[in-house]
């Protein structure tokens, strides 16, 4: 059976990227996405012109019904989940003082980006136990695409920062259960990122860039977390777990 990978997310921008990475790299891909497969064929056929296999799921991951949907259907077509990607997640429907934050967007926030983590992990990890020693070299690892805004505050945007700071518990915690079955679990935290969740803030962050917020200047792109999931499935990470990758232009560093 070809090695499989499961994509929130998948059908544009950082999730898109990664499947289209991972299928160049010989994975049957299976992903979760709110867009009709109609308004996204382009972009699936970035990942379907490998050959590898793609199945694609319309729906919200926030639904326990869509996540439970993807999990049967990978496993009755691909008949194994090897990487789970927990990369889908939203902004605020509007940047809004702390002060003002009123209680829909904070619960949908939390819904798309922490809860739907959280128990699509559950879920993928407990097929992942149940698999392990059923097919050789069989090393599946999780990885949850986080942010910078885990540590950094945003207060116009306050359930966004406390939904990734969630999401780096969670990798945490994952990673410390599930070691005793060797599944590594990984969090990349993303920059500055060129994608549509970025682009109606662009001459703030080009500006940002420019000043100097980030050593390298540039924006980041959906290819360069590709290539970070990339580095993680590739085993050569296997002594580490509950890890974080920094892809952000060195933003991390503290500087005088």
């Amino acid at each position: 059976m070809i090695k499989t990978a499961v994509i929130t997310g998948v059908s544009r921008g950082i999730g898109n990227a990664v499947g289209v990475s991972l299928a160049r790299e010989g994975y049957a891909i299976a992903g979760i996405g709110n867009s009709p497969e109609d308004k996204v064929k382009e972009y699936l056929d970035c990942i379907r012109q490998y050959g590898n296999g793609l199945l694609y799921v319309q729906g919200s991951v926030s639904d326990s019904k869509m996540r439970e949907k993807l999990l049967e259907d990978t496993l009755n077509r691909f008949g194994r989940i090897d990487v789970l990607v927990n990369n889908a997640g939203i902004a605020p429907p509007s940047r809004t003082d702390i002060l003002k934050t009123d209680e829909n967007s904070y619960d949908t926030v939390m819904e798309i980006n922490l809860k739907a983590t959280f128990f699509m992990s559950q879920i993928c990890a407990n097929k992942m136990i149940e698999s392990i020693g059923q097919m050789p070299e069989y090393k599946p690892v999780i990885i949850n695409i986080s942010s910078v805004s885990a540590y950094t505050s945003s207060v116009n945007r306050g359930e966004y920062c406390i939904s990734k700071a969630g999401m780096s518990m969670v990798t945490l915690l994952f990673a410390d259960r599930l070691a005793e079955y060797g599944i590594n679990v990984y969090e990349i935290r993303p920059g500055i990122i060129a994608t549509d969740m970025t682009s109606t803030v662009k001459e703030k962050y080009d500006k940002l860039i420019n000043e100097g917020v980030t050593p390298l200047k540039r924006w980041g792109t959906p290819d360069d977390i590709a290539d970070a999931v990339s580095v993680i499935t590739s085993g050569k990470l296997g002594f580490s777990t509950g890890q974080i990758l920094n892809i952000d232009g060195g933003f991390h560093i503290r500087r005088l």
